[in-house]
């Protein structure tokens, strides 16, 4: 079994008080459940074992390009479970179904230079149309659920959440805090909080982009109709009687 996830202890000591305390740090980098969880009872088992086998407050560093739907909602209900707090730092990307892991920390900060991104859900099916049917349904099913994560961090509508998947939004770090998808942005103790200068949203949309390029070529490819020139009704009358004169 390959595992995606690494546990670390460390001592951290607060810059106040000089308390040293230890600190629970989860690591969750690469694929989530890339080899294994789906049909898989010892993978979750395992994971939720390690993760209340000691007790106090955790840090979850994420770096991951998403993957298992399943195995990332059961380590959110494991994480919304947990009794402690739980941070979460983005250093990298949280894409996919790593974004849903994301949404169960207590306070999710971000790297000034880290992106979310958020999707719908896809499958792989093969059968006739029925099949095909319940392989819709069931990615529906799946979509509604990963909403109620999102919106349960985020406060928006079901709505407006459903049209960011659909356009398979990515998120810059002030983005995704504007969006309510993260609460800070990860700084150093000595660093300044950076503020966010920017005229408008880092925001991509796939789905915008495509539309974007489309009218652009079909402006490109339009052909101009040519332009008649106007003409005033006397100077029709005028070449109206010439022509009068030869008939």
């Amino acid at each position: 079994m390959k595992k995606f996830w690494k546990w670390k202890n460390q001592t951290v000591i607060n810059q106040e008080t000089q308390e040293q305390t230890l600190e629970r740090t989860l690591f969750l980098n690469g694929t989530i459940a890339e080899e294994s969880w789906f049909d898989d009872d010892i993978t979750p088992k395992l994971f939720r074992d390690e993760l209340f086998a000691g007790n106090g407050d955790i840090t979850i560093w994420i770096n991951s390009p998403g993957g298992d739907c399943v195995a990332a909602a059961q380590i959110y209900n494991m994480m919304m479970e947990y009794p402690g707090n739980v941070t979460v730092k983005i250093d990298g990307i949280a894409a996919s179904a790593a974004s849903v892991i994301a949404m169960a920390g207590t306070k999710v900060l971000v790297s000034p230079v880290s992106m979310l991104m958020i999707h719908n859900p896809m499958t792989v099916a093969m059968g006739d149309t029925s099949e095909m049917q319940k392989a819709i349904a069931m990615l529906d099913e799946v979509k509604e659920s990963i909403i109620n994560a999102y919106e349960i961090k985020t406060g928006m509508s079901r709505a407006k959440l459903s049209h960011l998947m659909d356009a398979e939004t990515w998120m810059d770090a002030h983005t995704a805090i504007d969006m309510g998808f993260a609460d800070g942005i990860l700084a150093g103790p000595a660093e300044t909080p950076v503020k966010n200068n920017a005229t408008g949203p880092m925001l991509f949309s796939r789905a915008a982009v495509t539309n974007s390029l489309m009218d652009k070529l079909a402006a490109k490819c339009r052909i101009k109709k040519p332009e008649t020139p106007e003409r005033s009704v006397d100077s029709l009358m005028e070449r109206l009687d010439l022509i009068k004169q030869y008939i």
